[in-house]
């Protein structure tokens, strides 16, 4: 019965349309409740006006976000429970990658499974519409593939967001302790210096603004400052703002100066960004010598050794086999 269902084109044509058919049903369903959202979405900008600022852009990424979290409510109100036994791993990488959303390990979730069986899909329905059909083992070695870079692409794309974002919170920090430096030497406190620099930084740095406004926040809705600088620690996930929000706490129950505190930490920092370029100048030479090898090295010996093959082959192996 296998050797017939696999040797009977017919059958493997109706295996394949099961599961573009499948495929095909997850992606409508997706499409119109996403359509849905983006149609109620335009009528409240629509009757909001045409402004466009930083309001508005989060106010899109909340609707965005909403479609994606009431999506994993209704799966999971249909009985497919998207909850994970590491969740609190994937929920410190996507706050990490700067998905701070309740649902995002959910939606997280329910991505990978999209993915892992989209691909496979889209493979199958590609290889059937090939004049020249593919073996089974070719479709099932294809479709493991697939599976495989649809469960492990969402990591890889969640890491590399928050290599990113990190990289950009390190690289913009020293400036702004330089902003808070110049504001606490002023005379404004300490909340109101973290306030003042998040709305100065909000163009150029708005990641940065962004963690100082809720640390400003936090401090106004009541919470006392040493937890409201553990939670800026916290939030970034980079162990050189975690190790300034404890130095702010730190100064705090000495007493001693912040604006002493902030220019030393300040010049730190600044020392490090200046090392990590100087490293990455010096990795440049180590670099360069591998295309340097790998293309122009053969070149070389082949523009130099050639000459002399030839004249090898015209003059020398002719006298020694005695022509």
């Amino acid at each position: 019965m296998l050797e017939f269902a696999t040797s009977n084109w017919v059958l493997r044509a109706l295996v394949l349309l099961l599961i573009f058919g499948a495929v095909a049903a997850v992606v409508l369903f997706v499409s119109s409740v996403a359509s849905r959202r983006m149609r109620v979405s335009r009528e409240l900008a629509a009757l909001s006006g045409d402004g466009v600022g930083p309001t508005q852009e989060s106010l899109t990424r909340k609707r965005s976000e909403g479609v994606w979290a009431s999506m994993v409510k209704r799966i999971e109100s249909a009985g497919l429970n998207l909850g994970d036994t590491a969740e609190s791993d994937i929920a410190k990488q996507l706050k990490a990658a700067g998905y701070e959303s309740q649902s995002a390990p959910r939606v997280y979730t329910l991505v990978r499974l999209m993915m892992l069986f989209a691909l496979p899909g889209l493979f199958l329905l590609f290889s059937w519409l090939r004049p020249e059909p593919p073996s089974v083992v070719q479709l099932y070695i294809g479709s493991a593939i697939l599976m495989v870079m649809g469960l492990y692409l969402p990591n890889l794309f969640i890491r590399a967001k928050a290599d990113r974002r990190r990289e950009e919170i390190v690289n913009g920090f020293p400036d702004s302790l330089d902003l808070m430096l110049v504001c606490v030497e002023a005379g404004l406190g300490l909340e109101a210096a973290l306030d003042r620099v998040g709305r100065e930084m909000a163009n150029t740095h708005p990641r940065i603004a962004e963690m100082l406004t809720q640390t400003t926040l936090l401090m106004r809705a009541g919470a006392t400052r040493e937890d409201s600088l553990r939670k800026l620690g916290d939030t970034s996930g980079v162990d050189e703002i975690k190790s300034f929000a404890t130095l702010l706490i730190q100064s705090d129950k000495l007493g001693t100066s912040l604006a002493t505190t902030l220019r030393v930490y300040s010049s730190e920092m600044r020392e490090a960004r200046r090392l990590r370029a100087e490293e990455k100048a010096h990795r440049l030479p180590v670099l360069l010598s591998i295309p340097l090898v790998v293309f122009m090295l053969p070149t070389m010996i082949g523009v130099i050794i050639g000459p002399a093959i030839v004249m090898s082959i015209r003059e020398i192996i002719p006298s020694m086999m005695g022509n």
